[in-house]
């Protein structure tokens, strides 16, 4: 069993657990699912590294029924073929622009966000290109449970201004893309949502 398998237990361990507390109507059944929820906790600090006070902190407290929490990205092809990435402060590597949904916000109207702040451009969401659930995928272990969501997007703005929470932002050629941020996105990805971009293929990929 990998690594990125056993995490998927831990957290469906821990959904398990938070669902059951949520619902739970006598306090023997509360008694087992903080058990589970303590487990889960113990389990996650010994295969991350963080104490489990750190990961207490880092979940928000759950109060209705968890679900995945959703990360948009947008895929925007300038005129020559080169692609729009930006550097991520956290890790110092690169991605497409984009981050979490924000409540009160669509996909579309999430990206076209994410885009103005981050790259200082203005985009038109043209078409959903892939929908990823991020277990799926070779990325590094990650406490959440994530879905991504891939769009493409045409510029209507070209000068670059760079967004006060990335580091640089420029546009590559999709043969020599610069380190990427591996928990935001893989190489592969890329690769697919570029070919899906310029084939005649409008049919989204979804895990």
């Amino acid at each position: 069993m990998t690594t990125n398998e056993v995490l998927n237990d831990i957290k469906r361990l821990k959904t398990l657990a938070d669902t059951g507390l949520l619902y739970a109507t006598n306090e023997y059944d509360r008694d087992r699912y903080i058990e589970l929820q303590d487990i889960s906790y113990r389990l996650l600090s010994n295969l991350s590294g963080s104490t489990e006070e750190e990961l207490r902190a880092s979940f928000a407290p759950v109060k209705e029924y968890p679900t995945p929490k959703v990360d948009v990205r947008g895929l925007v092809i300038r005129g020559d073929g080169k692609i729009l990435m930006v550097k991520e402060s956290a890790d110092g590597k690169w991605a497409l622009p984009g981050g979490w949904a924000d409540i009160g916000y669509s996909p579309k109207e999430s990206i076209i966000k994410e885009c103005k702040e981050e790259a200082g451009i203005d985009v038109v969401p043209e078409r959903l290109l892939a929908v990823y659930d991020k277990k799926m995928h070779p990325h590094p272990p990650e406490q959440y449970y994530i879905y991504k969501i891939a769009i493409l997007c045409r510029a209507t703005s070209f000068e670059l201004n760079k967004g006060f929470d990335v580091l640089d932002v420029g546009y590559f050629d999709i043969s020599n893309l610069p380190e990427l941020s591996e928990d935001r996105n893989l190489k592969s990805q890329i690769e697919m949502l570029y070919q899906k971009a310029l084939s005649s293929d409008t049919e989204a990929y979804c895990d």
